[in-house]
């Protein structure tokens, strides 16, 4: 369908009569099933596509066994080989949790626990192999778009105020915007949001005592620094029309969610149908971004196809 030219501020939401407080329901039709991606249309796929100047390409995933164990009880990964009679291999993966390591958390990943999923879907209708709101729906068209990082923990360590990577610290929307101004980048309509915390970067340096802790909730648990608090940064996501955000932590906001702070993942997902990113491999991006000073580029993803899939590893690319 065609996207609005101008869309309305969180402030003005909802558009549909009886639709949930702050959701865009209806917005992008009464059977959208894509949500924000809605607004990665073909001539903003034409002015990404514009920012490649180097042809540097970065890689944003995680190899499929990392982290290892894998966080929040999920299942690790087998990779077994078939002998085709001596001259020829296959594979093929066992225990394959498609949000295991890099990926997007779909529309079918999260409930409002009283308004229900994205744009008024039924939960019967979510269903194995088939249903709405599936993964293959963004498979299908690709999630392709002009792509800014936002190395929030690079500027907070230059302000003398470093993330703590074993702490719930908050990245509020003060501080995307301040981040931005010190990089010299604005968001515009359609953008794809990346956030730095650095959190993988101290994960992947810790020790296997340290994985295991956490995997398995042990001495303080999972703790993570992320985006909060929770309204206030959907406020700042919508009214900047961001088509996405992935960061490279478990959970994109601070992890544990509280009370006080609200569960984003509510917010985003089934009220804005916005895709969530998590655990993207951000370093060697952030790495150059910092050398030339570009914080723009054309980012590429194809989640799987996978009918009725729940989430994807997100297959993403940063090209310069």
């Amino acid at each position: 369908m065609a996207v609005p030219r101008e869309l309305p501020s969180y402030q003005q939401l909802p558009v549909r009569p009886g639709a949930p407080s702050g959701s865009t329901w209806g917005l992008f039709g009464p059977d959208d099933e894509v949500g924000t991606i809605n607004l990665l249309t073909p001539e903003r796929v034409v002015e990404a596509a514009r920012l490649v100047r180097k042809g540097a390409v970065f890689s944003l995933n995680l190899p499929l066994n990392v982290p290892s164990p894998p966080l929040y009880g999920r299942g690790g990964i087998q990779h077994r080989l078939v002998d085709l009679g001596g001259i020829a291999r296959d594979d093929y993966l066992e225990s394959f949790w498609l949000q295991a390591s890099s990926q997007w958390d779909g529309l079918r990943h999260i409930r409002h626990p009283r308004d229900g999923f994205y744009n008024g879907v039924r939960d019967e209708e979510i269903v194995a192999g088939g249903g709405k709101l599936g993964i293959e729906h963004w498979a299908r068209r690709g999630i392709v778009g002009r792509g800014v990082l936002l190395d929030v923990a690079l500027y907070l360590e230059g302000q003398g105020r470093p993330l703590n990577p074993q702490s719930s610290d908050l990245i509020t929307p003060d501080d995307l915007d301040a981040c931005a101004r010190h990089q010299g980048v604005s968001l515009r309509m359609g953008d794809i949001l990346l956030i730095r915390t650095g959190w993988l970067a101290w994960y992947l340096r810790a020790s296997q005592e340290e994985r295991e802790a956490l995997a398995h909730g042990q001495g303080e648990g999972l703790k993570s620094p992320g985006l909060g608090p929770a309204e206030d940064m959907a406020r700042y996501l919508w009214d900047n029309h961001v088509a996405a955000v992935a960061a490279d932590n478990p959970a994109l906001e601070a992890w544990p969610p509280t009370p006080e702070r609200g569960f984003l993942h509510f917010r985003l997902i089934p009220l804005l149908g916005m895709p969530i990113g998590e655990l993207w491999f951000l370093e060697d991006l952030a790495q150059d971004c910092a050398q030339d000073g570009v914080y723009e580029f054309l980012l590429v993803s194809a989640p799987l196809y996978v009918i009725g899939g729940v989430g994807s590893p997100p297959n993403a690319l940063a090209i310069k």
